[in-house]
């Protein structure tokens, strides 16, 4: 059965490009396109669709103040659409927070070389979205994406064995789909003498930033953008700044960051897979790893390295998933210590790192 989608957006020319793109594949179909939220809302009620793909902002109605209506009153699966400007990136992060599951950039009319590529990211996020975990209605089955040859972290960085005399300890996290709200859940309950944290989720670079800022207005600690060279200090986090690849590496005895710009990984730049693994090259054993809600493997294989390299491995568990896509291939590759809901990831963590000899945290 196809995937029904219903497009909003107010530009005429948007909503004929997203219908071509989307008409072309085998497994969904576009069974109508609104101008404004006020004539979706009807179409809504008419065409029953499975997914909705919204503009940001609209005349008549606000998309936001649609999207808000629409989780209270019919949840549904919603894909933001977004032109990624600075004020965009806020607003499309408030949607997230509202209920959306995923957010695309706005196409480009006048582009040739890259619309197969946002094509496939769109109708990726359609499928993923069909599937997404909602409280109604109940979740829909997708057709199964078809398999495209991967990058391994190999080709940023190699797999490497070290000993390491130090005991300082190292959280790395990893998320993509529901991420940004996970993340969220997770860094608030962060006391501020925690050890430094390092964090790729998957997001366009215009977004990271913006996401970066208000994490550090919500939490105890101090959230940034990740640069290039910087010394992690306890208390802190790192953002892996869209389109770069974040990577832990040592300057003596102290941890630093790394950017590259190396080749996508797992379809991903920033990946987790690079992340884990560089973790898994240089801490060991002194550092935690969390893969959460995410669609895709990005970080299984990785996580598997850490773990073989005596790190404790943590799992977002299925119930708490917008999708759970990265945390079960990391779990079905046995990389897993344990798999956690959302609400519990921190007294676990704090519980491993207790048990690893690391003491006077308060979670």
């Amino acid at each position: 059965m196809s995937i029904k989608v219903l497009i909003i957006d107010d530009s005429a020319l948007i909503r004929s490009l997203l219908t071509e793109i989307i008409n072309r594949q085998p497994d969904m179909e576009v069974v109508g396109t609104a101008p404004d939220p006020l004539v979706a809302r009807e179409k809504i009620k008419a065409l029953n669709p499975d997914v909705l793909t919204l503009d940001v902002e609209m005349p008549k109605m606000d998309g936001l103040a649609f999207l808000e209506k629409l989780m209270r009153l019919r949840p549904m699966p919603v894909v933001m659409v977004s032109s990624l400007t600075e004020k965009s990136s806020s607003i499309t992060l408030h949607a997230l927070e509202l209920g959306a599951f995923d957010f695309v950039t706005k196409p480009k009319i006048d582009i040739r070389n890259g619309l197969q590529e946002y094509a496939e990211e769109l109708t990726d996020k359609i499928r993923g979205a069909a599937r997404a975990r909602l409280v109604k209605p109940p979740a829909r089955s997708a057709a199964t994406l078809s398999v495209q040859h991967k990058n391994s972290a190999d080709v940023v960085l190699a797999a490497e064995h070290h000993t390491f005399s130090t005991t300082e300890k190292i959280i790395l996290l990893g998320a993509s789909t529901g991420g940004t709200e996970a993340l969220k859940v997770v860094l608030m309950d962060m006391p501020p003498d925690c050890p430094g944290i390092l964090i790729t989720q998957h997001m366009p670079e215009a977004f990271t930033k913006t996401f970066a800022k208000r994490l550090d207005s919500l939490c105890k600690i101090s959230v940034k953008e990740a640069e290039h060279g910087e010394r992690v200090l306890p208390g802190h986090a790192y953002l892996a700044p869209g389109n770069r690849h974040l990577l832990l590496k040592r300057s003596g005895a102290n941890y630093v960051t790394e950017l590259s710009d190396g080749p996508p990984v797992s379809r991903h730049r920033p990946s987790v897979d690079v992340l884990f693994r560089s973790a898994a090259n240089c801490a060991g054993k002194n550092a935690v790893g969390i893969i959460m809600t995410g669609m895709g493997d990005d970080g299984a294989s990785g996580m598997l390295e850490m773990h073989q390299a005596g790190a404790c491995t943590l799992a977002q568990d299925e119930q708490s998933c917008v999708v759970f896509g990265m945390p079960k291939e990391a779990i079905a590759r046995g990389g897993v210590d344990e798999v956690v809901p959302l609400h519990d990831v921190s007294r676990r963590l704090f519980f491993w790192l207790s048990a690893q000899g690391k003491r006077g945290f308060r979670v």
